[in-house]
């Protein structure tokens, strides 16, 4: 079994690392480079970097902020938010990010995704889906700019269509779950991990210990996502990997 990964996210509003509880009522949390460096000294695997208000304000991710945290972390780092052309992560890359996440943009247009897997391979290609339940039917719909937005596609048709575009991994936020607390979603990655065959990782409901082991041993994603939990030193890094261990789950 491949290791598994922890990986903190840095929500960031404003240049400020911000949380909320079902992607509102967000709340400071404090300096992303500062908050970063801390990580890469928890030993995280990856670090996330979302630029949550950049598609909303009709801008570009943060260059400027990406470079300095790079410049602090030896981590692979991942970074999304208001990227809509190959042009945009052509400057992100060369400004310390390993890999691009396109949510919205890829949903308005499916082809970027391809194009970018083009010219920077599959394993640069991070396709971030934001889910949430219809509380009338119980399926799941994919959300744009930052939640605001339902669109119409659901997310396993989304999920299935984003790998088959090019996507070489997928980041699957339970919007449902995001900030509760209460635990994964374990049935949206069961359902979405028996229709892809691309890494998965979950984001959304962390609280506790065994929320990661339930998460690990229930389903085959291969990454753990969290914030709050991570950003109030609820729970430590280097200590949820040592728990992992002796349940007999293989992390780095």
């Amino acid at each position: 079994m491949l290791a598994k990964r922890i990986i903190p996210c840095l929500d960031v509003d404003d240049g400020r690392v911000k949380k909320g509880i079902n992607f509102v009522n967000l709340v400071d949390v404090g300096s992303p480079v500062d908050i970063a460096a801390s990580y890469d000294r928890q030993q995280a695997d990856e670090l996330v970097f979302l630029d949550i208000t950049a598609t909303v304000d009709a801008r570009t991710t943060m260059r400027d902020v990406v470079q300095d945290i790079s410049a602090k972390v030896f981590m692979p780092l991942t970074v999304g938010g208001g990227i809509k052309s190959v042009e945009n992560m052509t400057a992100l890359l060369k400004a310390g990010a390993d890999k691009v996440s396109l949510n919205s943009a890829a949903l308005a247009n499916p082809q970027l995704i391809s194009e970018g897997a083009q010219k920077f391979g599959n394993q640069c290609m991070v396709v971030a889906i934001d889910v949430k339940t219809d509380e009338d039917t119980g399926e799941w719909y994919v959300y744009t700019h930052g939640g605001r937005n339902r669109t119409e596609k659901k997310a396993l048709e989304w999920a299935k269509e984003a790998v088959s575009r090019g996507a070489g991994e997928l980041l699957v936020t339970s919007m449902d779950k995001d900030g509760t607390k209460s635990g994964f979603d374990i049935a949206l990655y069961k359902a979405i991990e028996s229709i892809v065959d691309v890494p998965i990782i979950a984001s959304g409901g962390a609280g506790t210990v065994q929320d990661f082991v339930d998460l690990f041993e229930q389903t085959g994603v291969t990454g753990a996502l969290a914030a709050s939990i991570f950003h109030f030193g609820e729970i430590k890094i280097p200590e949820l990997k040592a728990e992992l261990r002796k349940c007999g789950i293989p992390v780095r």
